[in-house]
């Protein structure tokens, strides 16, 4: 556990924060990488850390060099202390060190990671003490680290909708594979699946970039949609009502305006169990404009037989769609 200096400021108290985590937790590449989104926040950040590091340096040397009379000191008490796990004595030992002007920080316990999921066509909304938002939709898996001082989301799979509630000491952050979004106040979508990761930005900034190496990354603006498949990334600019229509199934309901059918078809396939398959690829061409209930197949599959004049089997778990 590293020890501020006396008269420390918040950004000393979270930089000794991170230290102490390194120290005592099980350190992981999304750990690291939300240390070096925040140390690229700002220069302070920066500062504050290598200051904190080195008065953690100097604690460990101190312990390491004890005076020759603390070595003759009375076996019971030299036995006490050999007895003390290693993180009660390094403990002890800076509380030694606070005497010559140093305040130790808090001891925290590791983190509980807590997992949020939902069926295949299902949606779940999950509120945080902070006042931050996240609506999950079909077939998602999330998990969520919020503690009093750091605020780290995993979207293993699925789609979810962020409103955050923004915090500049305590930034919240979204890993979704080897990407990184960190919130800069904002209302933003992201949707991970076979074929790569989207982000959509609604409201404010997110700052979008990869998991290694959060030094470089962009910045968001309102109405930008980010693209990243394999090593490839790209940033778009899309209406905002477009984006809103994409968030209908928060409503249960889909927006399809001038889709193709093959497009209509995969994503009614992400609600439900029963399949749509298109015959062809000429078929799949064809452009489709409604907006139907996320698990309303059979209203969908009846329109494309009248609007369409399309032939439509239902075959038990899939419904085939042809000339």
């Amino acid at each position: 556990m590293s020890a501020p200096q006396a008269g420390a400021t918040q950004t000393d108290l979270l930089a000794a924060d991170w230290l102490q985590r390194q120290q005592f937790w099980a350190w992981s590449k999304a750990d690291q990488a939300a240390l070096d989104a925040w140390l690229a926040e700002s220069r302070a950040h920066r500062v504050a850390y290598w200051r904190q590091k080195a008065v953690w340096s100097n604690a460990q040397r101190l312990v390491a060099l004890r005076p020759l009379a603390q070595a003759r000191e009375p076996a019971s008490k030299s036995l006490l202390f050999r007895l003390l796990p290693m993180p009660l004595r390094i403990a002890a030992a800076l509380a030694i060190i606070a005497v010559l002007g140093l305040t130790a920080t808090r001891f925290a316990a590791p983190p509980q990671d807590r997992t949020y999921s939902t069926p295949l066509g299902g949606r779940e909304t999950v509120a945080f003490a902070d006042g931050s938002k996240i609506e999950l939709n079909t077939n998602t898996i999330l998990r969520a680290r919020m503690t009093t001082d750091r605020r780290i989301v995993w979207l293993d799979r699925g789609e979810a909708f962020f409103q955050v509630k923004h915090d500049s000491a305590h930034p919240f952050m979204v890993i979704a594979g080897n990407h990184l979004i960190t919130d800069m106040g904002t209302k933003f979508l992201v949707r991970q699946d076979v074929t790569g990761l989207e982000v959509a930005l609604l409201e404010g900034k997110v700052r979008f970039g990869s998991a290694d190496n959060a030094a470089h990354a962009a910045v968001l603006a309102p109405g930008e949609v980010a693209l990243a498949s394999g090593n490839a990334v790209s940033i778009t600019a899309r209406p905002i009502q477009s984006l809103t229509e994409e968030l209908s199934w928060r409503r249960g309901t889909l927006v399809f305006k001038y889709r193709t059918l093959a497009d209509v078809a995969s994503e009614f396939n992400r609600y439900n169990s029963k399949k749509i398959i298109i015959a062809d690829e000429d078929v799949g061409k064809l452009m489709i404009f409604g907006t139907f209930r996320t698990q309303d197949v059979d209203l969908f599959t009846r329109v494309t037989q009248k609007a369409l004049g399309l032939n439509v089997k239902d075959e038990g778990d899939q419904i085939l769609i042809s000339r």
